[in-house]
């Protein structure tokens, strides 16, 4: 967080499925936690999460390239290649759909939303 938030504006986020909330990852969060916010999602929320989002994109982008990658570094260079042909506002868009995610997840109070 230090290196990608220099300015210390940004915060951590966690979406609480299992994985993310097992034993050894929440101690070791409330071990390094202390330099950085942590932003709560609800429990098992991934709905708020556009990261999730921008790898669906980015891994059917990859899927449909001919021939497919064969090896960890085509694997590297097809994701940084399709990385770089995102249609430029791409990230933009998903940043700005937030206070729309956040909307519907509260109507639903925390369940499924169309995100």
């Amino acid at each position: 967080m230090s290196i990608v938030n220099s300015d210390g504006l940004g915060q951590f986020q966690l979406d609480n499925t299992t994985p993310h909330a097992s034993r050894v990852a929440t101690k070791w969060l409330q071990e390094h936690s202390s330099g950085f916010r942590h932003f709560h999602c609800p429990p098992k929320s991934p709905d708020m999460n556009i990261i999730k989002d921008i790898w669906n994109a980015l891994l059917h982008v990859v899927e449909k390239r001919s021939p497919p990658p064969r090896t960890p570094t085509d694997l590297l260079t097809a994701l940084q290649e399709s990385w770089c042909e995102f249609p430029p506002g791409y990230l933009q868009t998903s940043v700005e759909s937030m206070p729309h995610r956040v909307a519907a997840l509260l109507c639903v109070r925390g369940g499924p939303t169309r995100y």
